[in-house]
């Protein structure tokens, strides 16, 4: 008779696992959750503090806000301002902040906080819906007029591309010999990033100003620096007007693009903004439940969930990790248990308690059953009636051990009620049924089994990288059921089984032995 295909057998197994390998890798990627406990990563925690003296009147702040700096990502935002109505709103494709208050006399401080990550900024930015335009320049008077034609006759006969007419602009305004031209605008505009962007637009190609920050740690009252943003045609590219340099420096944050100004304030004057920041290290699941409220794993994520239920399933989670220990040791290795998963549940009890401990209550309440199991079997009792008095003796057990152990000083009380008291009882009655019908030696054997395969277990679910792989990547619970079930096929020798054949690799060396003997 033809043995039945194994392979729609071998196809599920295949299906489970790569389902539970893809969906925890696209959630590796996608919510950037390490696949190592404890890892931290570098966050900047800045603060922008607004100074400025109410008149008396209603007042209104406005502070223009990043949004998606080059190199840097936005997780998390907060305003204090005692009094005051706080919300976001966006003017002309601008973030903003802005505070609100009925009435205010006198100096006053508002605060916001903002946190940022590095990120990866190797990605191009997104097109331009609108292509640009130049802004229209007007200049004071002919002789500034004439004097920006001539710089920018000289800048744009050395250049080719918008990025490089900036960069002669930059050398010419920032020369150790200026010519008169030069010069001259220089002595009405001492702005040199103003100048630039000037000249730019005078150009025809579209240039605004940029707000950057400079990042160090534990700056104080540190104060925005006006760069120069040029359109090359397909995107914005900054300029530094002092140096020269193009690009976003590792340490700049693009804090405020455009042409409107960074803070406005009604009801008050004497404004100003001043920023401090400081460097510093959080873990990277922290940063996760920030970042990705809105992701599709994260509705499906557990660490969501009140932290009380989070508990819950972060024990549940280890159960399949369990049950691949009791597999492997039962089906490849051969060890007796008494109870087939009940090592699990006293693996996860060990989970609750410290190992050493768990162990001597599992131990002593076992014992101490067996004994009191002894003397039920001679009342002739109805198996029913037998469990149910094992279970009220296992819990008389429990609390007088508990007290016992607080009188001694031991924090036992909450630890040993972790034990599965039913499958104690019944633990406690097959073990007594055993002891009658194969003797003390086998319960010692099944007994020890399950002990040793628990404890091999609790090794296995309590270790750090198992318990944050299993509580989120839920899924790899998937490769862990398709490898159970591949072992369920095993159909060969267990590796305790082994053994027996002992004795015959010995006879064959003997006469192997004999044989070199007589031909010598």
């Amino acid at each position: 008779m033809k043995k039945p295909s194994r392979a729609p057998f071998y196809t599920v197994i295949g299906i489970l696992a790569l389902i539970g390998l893809v969906t925890a890798w696209m959630r590796h990627v996608q919510m950037e959750i390490p696949f190592t406990p404890g890892v931290q990563k570098p966050v900047w925690l800045i603060e922008a503090r607004i100074d400025f003296d109410a008149t008396g009147e209603p007042v209104t702040a406005r502070l223009g806000l990043p949004d998606s700096p080059p190199g840097y990502r936005s997780f998390s935002e907060q305003a204090a301002a005692p009094g005051y109505g706080y919300s976001v709103v966006a003017e002309n494709g601008v973030r903003r902040g802005e505070w609100s208050k009925r009435e205010a006399v006198g100096p006053q401080t508002i605060y916001y906080k903002t946190q940022f990550i590095d990120v990866d900024d190797s990605v191009a930015p997104p097109a331009q819906n609108e292509q640009p335009a130049a802004a229209h320049v007007d200049w004071d008077g002919s002789s500034q007029e004439t004097a920006a034609q001539q710089v920018l006759d000289t800048a744009w006969s050395k250049s080719s591309s918008p990025q490089s007419l900036t960069r002669e602009l930059i050398k010419l305004l920032n020369s150790d010999n200026l010519d008169q031209n030069a010069a001259l605008l220089l002595s009405a505009q001492t702005d040199r990033s103003a100048l630039v962007e000037k000249l730019i637009n005078q150009a025809g190609i579209p240039a605004r100003p940029a707000l950057g920050l400079y990042l160090e740690d534990a700056r104080r009252h540190q104060n925005l620096t006006r760069l120069v943003q040029v359109y090359d045609g397909s995107e914005w590219v900054l300029f530094n007007p002092t140096t020269g340099e193009q690009g976003v420096p590792e340490n700049l944050l693009l804090w405020h693009t455009g042409g409107e100004s960074i803070l406005d304030v009604a009801g008050g004057n004497r404004s100003r903004v001043s920023f401090s920041m400081i460097h510093q290290t959080v873990p990277a699941l922290d940063l996760i439940k920030a970042q990705f409220k809105e992701s599709a794993f994260s509705v499906l994520s557990i660490q969501h969930l009140p932290i009380e239920e989070q508990s819950m399933f972060k024990l549940l989670l280890l159960l399949p990790i369990g049950a691949l220990v009791v597999v492997f040791m039962r089906i490849i290795i051969g060890l007796k248990t008494s109870g087939t998963f009940m090592p699990i549940l006293i693996a996860m009890a060990f989970l609750q308690t410290s190992l050493v401990l768990g162990v001597v209550s599992f131990v002593t309440v076992v014992a101490m059953g067996l004994v009191l199991r002894t003397y039920l079997s001679r009342l002739n009792l109805l198996l029913i009636s037998r469990i149910a008095t094992l279970v009220v003796l296992v819990i008389f057990i429990i609390s007088a051990l508990s007290l016992v152990g607080y009188q001694m000083g031991f924090n036992t009380g909450m630890t040993i009620t972790f034990f599965p008291m039913i499958i104690i009882a019944w633990t406690i009655e097959r073990m007594s049924i055993l002891w009658e019908e194969e003797g003390p030696k086998e319960v010692m054997v099944q007994g020890g089994g399950s002990l040793l395969v628990a404890v091999l277990a609790y090794t296995l679910m309590q270790f750090p990288l198992v318990g944050h792989l299993t509580f989120n990547f839920p899924e790899l619970n998937l490769v862990a059921l398709a490898l159970i079930m591949l072992m369920g096929q095993y159909t060969g020798y267990k590796l305790s089984e082994l053994r027996r054949f002992r004795a015959m690799v010995d006879n064959q060396e003997k006469i192997s032995q004999e044989r070199k003997g007589a031909e010598s």
